[in-house]
């Protein structure tokens, strides 16, 4: 929203300058996001009128023109406008001038005729789009007049407005403000109401739904034509075009008061307006030509001949005023605001009128507003307004809200007495209407917001100053529940699979029940309406909306993909809702290096030590191996001994499905129960050295074996048999190298080479030569007798 700094101080009586007004604004809720000066400031631009015109010889979309600049010579022009006639008064640019862009103004020849500088539109002056074509000028404007005088140079608050404070789309409604919050004394001027009735032959509410209020005031005898220089400026400065003296001043009001007009051209229109739902599929062409289909939820302001505009959003072209028109109906409404927003956004047309309506307006400042768009229309366009206005509807009786001073004191916390918080809410407009033992408001018209003793008391705050109260500690810290540690947990867990490379990845709970089915532990919850089949059941795993991650990241030129997602899955067995940590690789481990060495691709053990790492070192995260039906390489993750997800790499079928352009390697998918891992592993990931210990001070002793053994046997039942020795100081076991030999020689067939490096240590004291030896000896004995496994000479 554009709030023109010169325009406010129409209502505003202040000498502070713009960036206190944005900073005392700011502090008060209405946001200024920018101060934008506007205006022309580019010497050697200067006012400027046509003498002769004629045709370019050589060119049929140009012209020649002599125009008189002030300088006592004429000077030749070659025009592409064709909006301007002989006398008219422009910006012309000499030659030297630079106008935005960088653009210098040169003597030069346009189809072999010489042009002495160049005559200008808005958009080329940097005032906005304007009409097409040339800027016209004021006839009255001096000849040789620099454009610096004609716009001098203007402050434009670009201001961000909530949505619950709709008397912000005014400046008055910003000047009344800004005046509340010390900014300046505001200048208020009403204007004299007429006397108004009902007549059902001009003014009918049909649709009550649509509208409380309906309000036609006829004025005959008007004069359409171009606006006054004032008037157009005050347009300009809020990025507006000037169309014509009549439309011009419906604008005018509505970025005065925030309430939108419309005037019909009243030749066009038979019989009452009626303000009606639309027949379905009924045809109407809106003021920029294009036709639309109504539906029975589009809100109409029809004639006997039909729809003439479309409630609170746009008019037609058919009533549209011209420069024909002699007489005008200028309308002032208050419209239903769910209802505006629907039509708007089935209809796609959005403008001013419809986003003030869509907010709600002052429900009494139609009135007003109307008085005010009349007296204007008759001191710039002439005619005769009719002495009483036409009314449909009613409007509200007054609002009172009670507020208790006891409880401001007590929620803001405040030494203020029931004097001080009237004087406050005076500010605003609020009116003490009861007795002392009780306070009650009258609240203003254009205060929709205030309906509550909550939102009086809010209103206090703010002119009291939100930082002059003074904080207090009056909350009693509650004790962290089962929801707080595992929220912890999550985010922690975030934090470190972050820091390990992955990105977190977002999918939705509906999904299609194809794509559940493969990985869905059990039953799958069916959506009872679905949207369609993509939408129709609740997601039983995290994986499938992972992997259309992976695909679109690959889509993307993505090379290698690190992602997770935390969230509840869904199925018909116990429980029926869960959290899930769902993980995804692919990929290379690293890119392409200026040696030339590529790094391999990611496989099932780069995700395994990921997850492993997730667990605690007392009672680690352990894996075996199960079956699954898309992932035919698959571990089933085990956390305290008990079974809490599966791992795996995914087939080739479903691999191809994923990969797209070329992209090669596997795709390695993890899901397990977040509760089952914060079980073990305790929230926050705590490193309180009596459950997990100090940093060892000692040494650790490395012995690695060579261990001969059947192929079929995994790595896992040795590290179980070593482990479960339970050898005081071993620490560690972790395999180095696996070997076999087809033929037989250097290996016997059906067995298998794996070396693996055991790791001892004491916190206390650096072990002895004669223990690890002793150590050693009970692990391959042990090994021996329960793996099969023998040691390699």
């Amino acid at each position: 929203m554009k709030i023109s700094l010169s325009w406010l101080r129409d209502y505003l009586r202040t000498d502070k300058p713009a960036s206190e007004i944005a900073r005392i604004l700011t502090d008060a809720g209405l946001e200024v996001g920018a101060i934008e000066s506007t205006g022309v400031a580019i010497p050697k631009v200067v006012a400027a009128q046509i003498l002769e015109s004629i045709q370019h010889p050589n060119a049929d979309r140009l012209s020649v023109c002599k125009v008189d600049d002030g300088s006592g010579m004429p000077r030749q022009i070659v025009c592409g406008a064709k909006n301007y006639k002989v006398g008219d008064k422009v910006p012309l640019a000499q030659p030297g001038a630079v106008m935005p862009g960088d653009f210098k103004i040169k003597v030069g020849k346009l189809r072999g005729v010489e042009s002495g500088g160049m005559m200008c539109s808005s958009k080329e002056l940097g005032l906005g789009e304007g009409a097409d074509g040339l800027l016209i000028l004021s006839p009255e404007t001096v000849i040789g007049t620099p454009l610096s005088e004609l716009f001098p140079a203007e402050e434009v608050f670009e201001i961000e407005i909530t949505p619950n404070r709709p008397d912000w789309l005014g400046h008055l409604g910003v000047a009344r403000e800004a005046a509340a919050f010390g900014c300046g004394e505001l200048i208020a001027s009403a204007s004299v109401l007429p006397a108004t009735k009902e007549d059902a032959s001009v003014a009918l509410i049909a649709a009550p739904e649509a509208a409380s209020f309906y309000s036609i005031r006829r004025i005959d005898g008007v004069k359409v034509g171009p606006s006054p220089e004032w008037l157009r400026k005050r347009l300009e400065s809020v990025g507006l075009r000037s169309i014509n003296n009549i439309v011009d001043v419906t604008n005018f009001v509505m970025f005065e008061t925030a309430q939108p007009l419309h005037a019909f051209d009243a030749g066009q229109i038979d019989g009452a307006l009626t303000i009606r739902f639309a027949n379905e599929g009924e045809s109407f062409t809106a003021l920029d030509g294009k036709e639309h289909k109504l539906s029975a939820n589009d809100p109409v302001i029809a004639d006997a001949k039909g729809a003439q505009a479309v409630a609170g959003v746009t008019g037609g072209a058919a009533s549209g005023v011209s420069e024909t028109t002699t007489s005008v109906l200028l309308e002032s409404a208050v419209f239903t605001p769910t209802v505006i927003r629907r039509s708007s956004r089935t209809l796609g047309i959005s403008t001013d009128s419809s986003y003030r309506f869509e907010r709600g307006v002052d429900t009494l400042g139609a009135l007003a507003a109307s008085a005010r768009a009349s007296s204007l229309i008759v001191e710039i366009a002439g005619g005769t307004p009719a002495l009483e206005l036409i009314v449909a509807g009613s409007l509200p009786a007054a609002r009172v809200v009670p507020l208790r001073g006891d409880r401001v004191r007590s929620l803001l916390g405040i030494t203020i007495d029931d004097a001080a918080i009237a004087a406050l809410l005076a500010k605003l407009g609020l009116k003490k209407v009861t007795g002392e033992a009780v306070l009650g408001f009258e609240i203003p018209s254009w205060r929709n917001d205030l309906t509550r003793e909550v939102d009086l008391i809010e209103e206090v705050a703010r002119l009291y100053g939100i930082n002059s109260i003074e904080s207090k500690f009056s909350g009693i810290p509650s004790p962290s529940s089962d929801a707080d540690r595992a929220y912890d947990f999550a985010r922690g867990l975030r934090r470190r699979l972050s820091g390990g490379g992955f990105h977190e990845a977002r999918s939705g709970t509906l999904t299609g029940s194809r794509d559940q089915a493969s990985y869905a532990t059990g039953g799958v919850v069916a959506v009872r309406n679905p949207m369609g089949e993509e939408h129709s059941t609740l997601r039983a795993s995290l994986i499938p909306g992972l992997l259309e991650a992976v695909s679109r990241n690959l889509r993307h030129g993505a090379e290698a993909i690190r992602l997770f997602e935390i969230g509840k899955v869904y199925r018909q067995e116990q429980p029926e809702e869960s959290t899930r940590l769902g993980l995804v690789m692919t990929g290379r481990t690293a890119p392409e290096n200026w040696r030339g060495e590529l790094e391999r691709s990611v496989d099932l053990f780069d995700l395994k030590g990921v997850i492993a790492r997730l667990g605690n070192p007392i009672d680690p995260i352990t894996f075996r191996s199960t079956t699954h039906t898309f992932l035919p390489l698959a571990l089933e993750i085990l956390v305290g001994g008990k079974p809490a997800g599966i791992l795996g790499v995914l087939s080739p079928a479903a691999t191809r499905e994923v990969m797209v352009g070329g992209h090669q390697g596997q795709i390695v998918v993890a899901e397990l129960d977040l509760a089952a891992l914060q079980g073990s592993v305790g929230t926050g990931f705590s490193k309180d050295p009596k459950r997990f210990g100090a940093i060892p001070k000692f040494p650790a002793v490395r012995r690695d074996l060579a261990l001969l053994l059947d192929a079929t046997n995994p790595y896992s039942l040795i590290e179980q048999t070593a482990l479960g020795a339970k050898e005081e100081l071993l620490t560690g076991i972790a395999p180095f190298d696996i070997f076999s030999d087809p033929e037989g020689v250097k290996v016997p067939l059906g067995k298998k080479s794996l070396a693996v490096a055991l790791t001892f240590q004491h916190a206390d004291r650096t072990l002895t030569t004669e223990e690890v030896n002793e150590a050693v000896s009970r692990i391959i004995t042990r090994l021996r007798e329960s793996a099969g496994a023998e040691i390699r000479g």
